[in-house]
């Protein structure tokens, strides 16, 4: 009979030695950002992308017409991060979801810290907590957390899929 011999192996260092000019849509988003602004861009066939994409799906084109969205928006779906791993967002259970923004037609993928599964829904409404300091850099968006407070005139919770960010007089844009 024949000892079975250790796997060969070797030690692996994955990196990103390389550094990546922005360009100017990104550069705007980013800049929004430290502003604590937030900025997509609108797409050929009208469609605001948060987070903005250079080149449009559509026709592949540049995209170059800013669009500035608003701070709250929609849960598109989710899935719970029970036990979070280094470097991540939270240090605490959170849930990573696809918002979609007020006034944006795509979805930004981030943390949302709702405390529990049991009060994260589809659908449901948050805000953006903006980090205590801002650079220009997606970690300016903390993270989000439920807003508790949109409730329509007969007590259920608003759907604002459709909303635009308000206009200085108030109105719906």
């Amino acid at each position: 009979m024949v000892a079975a011999e250790a796997p060969l192996s070797a030690p692996l260092e994955v990196g990103f030695d390389y550094t990546r000019s922005l360009g100017p849509v990104l550069s705007r988003f980013v800049t929004a950002l430290r502003d604590r602004r937030v900025e997509g861009v609108r797409g050929s066939d009208g469609r605001v992308h948060v987070p903005p994409v250079e080149y449009d799906p559509v026709t592949g084109q540049p995209l170059s017409e800013p669009v500035e969205v608003g701070t709250e928006g929609t849960v598109v779906t989710w899935s719970w991060m029970a036990d979070p791993l280094e470097g991540q967002p939270l240090a605490h259970p959170f849930a990573w979801a696809l918002v979609r923004l007020d006034g944006a037609d795509t979805a930004l993928l981030h943390a949302v810290d709702a405390g529990a599964p049991a009060h994260m829904r589809t659908g449901m409404r948050v805000r953006i907590r903006w980090a205590q300091r801002t650079v220009g850099h997606i970690t300016d968006i903390a993270c989000f957390e439920p807003v508790h407070n949109l409730v329509s005139g007969d007590g259920r919770h608003s759907d604002h899929r459709h909303s635009r960010p308000r206009t200085a007089a108030g109105s719906s844009g």
